[in-house]
This record gives C-alpha cells, structure tokens and sequence, in this order.
C-alpha cells in the first residue's frame, strides 16, 4: 500500500483527500494529511468536525509546522517516510515556501512529488513577469528538472473558478444577487479575445486522485474545466445571472499603469499577468480530463449553480 502525505486540508486540500478516500479499499493508499500541532491541539468548533470528517474517510494526522521548520532538513525527517507527497499550501506560508517544501521532498528522496503548481503554465509565464510574481514557482520548476531522484508530476489548472468571480478580483461584479434588480459588470483583463482557463477545486480533486493511483504519469499535465473568453464571460454571466451586464476593458497599458503606482500589490499583478495573455489558457482538447472523459464544470454550470432557477443557454 502506498503512503501519500497531504500537505495542507484547504481549498484544493480537501478535495484532493476526499476524492482520494473515494477510491475502492483495494486501491486506496494510506493517507496522511500534515496538520499544525496548534491545530490538533486546540482546534475550532469549525476544524473539530473538520477533523472528525477527514478521521471517518481513514486520514491520519501527522502534526507539523512547514512555517516553523527552519530548513529542508527538519522538513525531510517527516517526509521520508511517504511514498507520494502533495502539496496544497498555496502561497499562504509566504516568499520561498516553495522553494523549502522542494528541496525538502529531494532531501527525503521521496519516490514521487506533486508540488503546489496548481495554476498557469508558468514555463511559458517565465520568472520576470508582471514584475515576478511567479519567480517562485519557476525556480521550482528548475530545481526539479534538475535532479533525478524524485519523480514529480505538475498539474496545470489555470484560474480557480470561484478565483474568476470573486470581487476583490474585479473581473466580475454582481453575480452573487442572480436574478435581483440592478447590474452586472464584467471587465475583459486586456481585450475581449483574450482568453482564462479556470477549474474547480472538486473537479481538480479527481484528476489529482486519478493521476496519483492510477496513471502516475510524471512531467507537466493539463486540466480544464473550461477555456472562455472575457466576451463569451460577459454573455454567460448575462444568460445565466439574468441581469444586464455592464462590459469593460482594462486594456494591458492601464494596469500596467496600475500596478506601476502599488509594484507589491498581488491583485494588480495577477491583472496584468492575464491581460498579457500568455500561458493562462489552453485548449481542452488538451488535457488529461478530456482523454479520461472526466466530466467537468465549465463556466455555464458554475454560474447556473448560482441562479434561481437556472437559465437555459
């Protein structure tokens, strides 16, 4: 049986534990999810049943602190002992995290590795663009290519599809009163052809699981959930929300101008990043969900979750 230690239980975490938990008991590994001390110690009334969730679907709990740990080594000792590692920490733990979970599942010569990737193709981003924001991850990239001990396998999701419509984004506004009075807005991030691939956590969840106990498949592989245009965005939010939509360009030139007046600022720096249009998009014929026949949710299904009653397109 083999062992897969989860590195953290959140957004993509637990989708990735459950979906792995679903497969039959012949085929199940023995899953482990990396969990702060303070955590299991004193936990919330929310992360209680949480936890006793994760417990029912057979995870185990090793208590450790990724921020706390000050080098690969330390990191290494905990990690030796797994077969498979995966990595849903996202870019919570802060600069170089990455970086330090990488070096310490090559320290531990863990057979196999799915490091936080879950997003743009970044091979094609490169490191300096909309002013690094993405340095990281491409330095991960260069120091697994550049060692043969651990097989590594990166899953290119594109955008989270809740990431698309969340306000602060700016790219939708008003969908979350689906059919009340008023508007909606939808701006295109550099021009209405360009282009976002976007999958959801669930759906990210059984790829990784497939991927993990069936196929192992090393290198870089692509999923989607859908590849839309901001226009086709615009008409979709309109058919499905059941309000006007108000349609705006933040043409590349504005937010560079944008981020130029606050360099630091991830949002704006996310913004330029898709208005580029480079490496944020990809054609579904492409990925490993298409090939297995994972049905998937796509924008239209997104957005139909959240109108009542659903439209029809």
């Amino acid at each position: 049986m083999s062992r897969v230690l989860v590195l953290g239980a959140g957004e993509l975490g637990l989708p990735i534990l459950r979906s792995l938990s679903d497969f039959p008991t012949a085929s199940r590994p023995a899953i482990t999810l990396l969990i702060r001390p303070s955590t299991l110690s004193s936990p919330s009334p929310s992360k209680t049943q949480e936890l006793a969730h994760l417990r029912d679907l057979g995870v185990a709990f090793l208590a450790a602190d990724i921020a706390a740990s000050n080098n690969a080594t330390e990191l290494a000792s905990h990690f030796q002992r797994f077969d498979i590692i995966i990595s849903c920490t996202g870019f919570a733990g802060g600069p170089a995290t990455q970086l330090k979970l990488a070096r310490a599942v090559c320290a531990a010569g863990v057979p196999h590795y799915y490091p936080w990737q879950f997003g743009v193709d970044y091979d094609i981003i490169g490191p300096e663009a909309a002013n690094g924001i993405f340095r990281e991850q491409c330095e991960v990239r260069r120091l697994l290519r550049g060692q043969d001990k651990t097989k590594w396998t990166i899953v290119s999701t594109g955008m989270f599809t809740s990431f698309l419509f969340e306000a602060f984004f700016g790219v939708v506004e008003g969908v979350e009163t689906a059919g009340s009075d008023g508007e909606a807005v939808v701006r295109a991030l550099g021009s209405w052809g360009n282009k976002v691939t976007v999958t959801t956590p669930e759906d990210i969840g059984r790829v990784v699981s497939k991927l993990v106990l069936e196929d192992q498949r090393a290198g870089v592989v692509f999923t989607a959930g859908d590849t839309v245009s901001y226009g086709r965005l615009a008409d979709l939010v309109e058919t499905q929300i059941g309000k006007k939509v108000r349609r705006e360009v933040w043409s590349l030139d504005f937010l560079r101008a944008e981020l130029e007046t606050d360099p630091e600022n991830q949002i704006k720096k996310y913004r330029c990043l898709f208005a580029e249009g480079k490496g944020v998009s990809w054609d579904r014929a492409s990925t490993v969900n298409e090939e297995w026949n994972i049905k998937t949710t796509d924008v239209q299904g997104f957005l139909s979750s959240k109108a009542s009653p659903p439209r029809e397109q």
